[in-house]
C-alpha cells in the first residue's frame, strides 16, 4: 500500500515538474526576448530559496527522485515521532496515574501525622502534669517530715529530754540524716 502512495506520489511529482519545467522556459525565452518583461522569480532572495548546495544543475528527473527520497524519510521522520508522541502520551498518562496514587497515600500520611502530633500533645501535657504532681508531692513529703520532727522535738521537751543537734551528714545514698545524741 505504501509503495502504490510513493509511486503514485513520484509520478505525479514528476507530471508536476515537468509541466513547470515547461512553463518557465517559456518565460524564460520571453524574458531573454523582452527585457522588460517582469520576471518575478529572478530576484536572490528567490534564487537562493531553491539554490542546492551543489554546483551541478540536475534534471527534472534527478529533482523528482531526490524530492521523492525527502518526502519518504519525511514521510518515516513522521511516523517515527508519531509512535514517540504515542509513546510520550501513554508514559505521561502513567506518570498521572502514579502522583494521583501518590497524593492519596501523601493526604492519608498527613492525616496521621496530625492525629499522632495531636496523642503527642497531650502526653506531653499528662507528662508534665505528673512532674507537677510528683513535685508537689515531694514538698509535701518534705513538709510532712519536718512537722514530724518538730512534734518529736516537742515530746522530747515535754518528757525531760534535751536534744542536741548537730549538722547533717550523709548516709552513703546522697540524703542528709540529722543525727540526735
Amino acid at each position: 500500500m505504501k509503495s502504490k502512495i510513493n509511486n503514485f506520489n513520484l509520478i505525479f511529482i514528476i507530471a508536476i515538474l515537468l509541466i513547470s519545467g515547461c512553463a518557465s522556459e517559456n518565460k524564460l525565452d520571453q524574458a531573454n526576448l523582452n527585457p522588460d518583461f517582469p520576471v518575478p522569480w529572478k530576484s536572490d532572495a528567490f534564487a537562493q530559496r531553491f539554490q542546492e548546495a551543489t554546483t551541478k544543475n540536475p534534471t527534472v528527473v534527478e529533482s523528482a527522485i531526490e524530492l521523492s527520497d525527502k518526502y519518504a524519510k519525511l514521510i518515516e521522520e513522521a511516523s517515527y515521532l508519531k509512535q514517540e508522541n504515542q509513546s510520550l502520551a501513554s508514559r505521561n498518562q502513567q506518570l498521572k496515574d502514579q502522583v494521583t496514587e501518590i497524593e492519596s497515600k501523601l493526604r492519608e500520611t498527613q492525616d496521621e501525622l496530625k492525629d499522632t502530633t495531636e496523642v503527642l500533645v497531650e502526653m506531653r501535657l499528662e507528662l508534665n502534669n505528673w512532674k507537677t504532681d510528683v513535685l508537689g508531692f515531694r514538698e509535701e513529703m518534705r513538709n510532712a517530715q519536718s512537722a514530724q520532727l518538730q512534734a518529736l522535738m516537742k515530746i522530747m521537751k515535754a518528757l525531760g529530754g534535751e536534744p542536741i543537734v548537730t549538722t547533717a551528714h550523709s548516709n552513703g545514698i546522697g540524703q542528709a540524716v540529722a543525727s540526735n545524741r
